[in-house]
């Protein structure tokens, strides 16, 4: 095994003895590797793209050096910023593209390591969160002058609220597993606030939300972190592509904020931490008050609860549907899921007034 990955790391740099070849990090999607080699403290990270989650390589790779090479040049012009660890840098293969196509039809792609740096897995505490809210408000701050339309969308309607609830409906009446009768209490949460959570699309479509560069998957493990704990760099961006700023900040509010859970079956456990919220926000809105305009702001709040909603439809939907999208450890896994996005919907609904308050206080402190 050692020597076939060896051979995939030497299409990018060849002739360089390989000292070793780890797994790396926790991923589920791609395969990584820690690649170190002898005579220097540079290593490398050696990645196959899952092509069956991501079917265009090719397309994703120019997505992700559009966005790496428009942040190099800014960190370049900042002072205290380093592009080699404020930004990843992905190697080209020797025939010049950006990845690698081996003869089993798989993709491969090489980066710099950046260390040291660690990253968390959970929020903790206040100071945590403000530093994820500026990474990638950050992050969304230095990119909104790339043009975010020109992307590729890797993830067709990844987001879109209409779609999802379109299948939602479509899975609902088709009933395939009969499982319709165990989810009635899910099927009302939905059907209650659809109109609602088809705010962003209704606005997008009126043209008042702009296209931005998006993230689209904001955890606060994909914001690498010094030695302080202060943000260096965001990763993980196979899922950069056109979108809406509320995409990010909603998606790490449910990730970030959330007191149990993902799938807590004691939704006792489940609340949207407020003093969390207000970190993140914080930190968020320090970065981007003035590239943001006053209506992306307004709806700030409300794309926390229709980005949790999003994912508690999609655990329903694939419920119905027999569970053949997300993984499962028991047959009712995808309802445990449901029920639990769903207390976090609740819980910010209660406490949606403070957000609200939250996010204008924000704004006026970074203005």
């Amino acid at each position: 095994m050692m020597k076939e990955l060896q051979e995939k790391f030497n299409q990018f740099i060849a002739d360089i003895p390989v000292k070793s070849i780890h797994p790396f990090g926790s991923g589920h999607i791609n395969d990584t590797y820690l690649i170190e080699v002898e005579g220097t403290t540079q290593n490398y990270i050696l990645q196959r793209v899952n092509h069956h989650i991501f079917p265009n390589v090719p397309e994703l790779m120019n997505n992700i050096v559009a966005v790496t090479k428009h942040l190099r040049k800014k960190y370049e012009q900042m002072p205290h910023k380093n592009p080699d660890i404020n930004t990843l840098t992905f190697l080209p293969a020797k025939d010049g593209n950006m990845y690698y196509k081996d003869e089993s039809g798989d993709y491969w792609r090489v980066m710099l390591e950046i260390n040291p740096a660690k990253t968390y897995d959970q929020v903790e505490e206040p100071k945590q969160a403000f530093q994820a809210g500026v990474g990638f408000g950050g992050f969304q701050s230095l990119l909104s002058d790339l043009d975010g339309s020109k992307l590729y969308e890797i993830i067709p309607n990844f987001h879109n609220m209409e779609t999802r609830l379109q299948t939602f409906l479509d899975t609902v009446e088709k009933d395939p597993k009969d499982r319709v009768t165990l989810a009635q209490e899910q099927i009302a949460f939905v059907k209650e606030r659809t109109e609602e959570m088809l705010t962003l699309v209704r606005l997008s479509k009126e043209g008042v939300l702009p296209i931005r560069v998006t993230h689209n998957d904001t955890k606060i493990n994909n914001i690498l972190l010094d030695e302080n704990d202060q943000g260096l760099c965001v990763i993980d961006l196979d899922t950069v592509m056109p979108g809406l700023v509320h995409y990010d900040f909603g998606d790490s509010i449910r990730t970030s904020t959330n007191t149990g859970a993902e799938d807590d079956a004691n939704l006792d456990n489940v609340e949207m931490d407020i003093n969390l919220f207000k970190a993140y926000t914080e930190g968020f809105l320090q970065e981007t008050a003035d590239i943001l305009t006053e209506t992306e702001i307004k709806y700030l709040p409300l794309s926390a609860k229709i980005m949790t909603f999003i994912i508690g439809l999609r655990f329903i939907t694939d419920y119905i549907d027999g569970d053949n999208y997300f993984k499962t450890k028991h047959e009712h896994h995808n309802l445990q899921r449901a029920k639990a996005q769903f207390k976090l919907v609740e819980s910010m609904e209660v406490q949606f007034e403070e957000m609200k308050k939250i996010v204008a206080d924000a704004t006026v402190l970074t203005v």
